[in-house]
């Protein structure tokens, strides 16, 4: 919906600068108000602020609800260290473990190369988990390129996304 209304608004912006020049090039009359005059300088100035009135509101509330997390069912805190990940699932008592990359040469023939870890993390489908994300020594970037999911994990910040699953895997 966004998309569409910022377009909307972008194409009518563009017809109309189209049709005036259009307008300046072919017409041999010129008006002497249009040429000098206060109101048009005005209207000029205030119209592209009102424009963008109108592509900003719709979009921070988009931003707004893009942020907001709904209930969730799961929290997963995920502390991102110099070789492996830690993950704490926090809504169960000392349940948490560490995450190491499996070394190319005891990868299995079907695992995915710089991707197989040797403990997964377990979701739940169809409900909506959240995730904070942390790292104790250097910048590390947390990522599920399937769910579409990538977060920086920053020492000393906490930083949180959500997301749905909606097919196993």
């Amino acid at each position: 919906f966004f998309h569409d209304h910022t377009l909307l608004i972008l194409i009518m912006i563009t017809v109309l600068i189209a049709y005036i020049m259009f307008m300046l090039f072919f017409n041999k009359f010129t008006n002497r108000y249009l040429l000098h005059g206060q109101t048009i300088e005005i209207i000029w100035t205030i119209l592209p602020a009102v424009i963008l009135m109108f592509i900003a509101f719709p979009s921070l509330r988009l931003l707004y609800l893009m942020d907001e997390i709904n209930s969730p069912l799961i929290t997963l805190k995920a502390i991102g260290h110099q070789w492996y990940w830690s993950y704490e699932y926090s809504n169960f008592l000392n349940l948490e473990f560490d995450s190491y990359m499996i070394p190319t040469n005891e990868l299995d023939m079907n695992g995915f190369r710089l991707l197989d870890v040797d403990n997964r993390i377990i979701l739940p489908m169809n409900n909506q988990i959240r995730i904070l994300v942390t790292a104790t020594d250097v910048i590390h970037s947390w990522t599920v390129p399937t769910l579409g999911v990538k977060i920086d994990a920053t020492p000393g910040r906490l930083n949180q996304t959500n997301f749905l699953i909606n097919q196993p895997g």
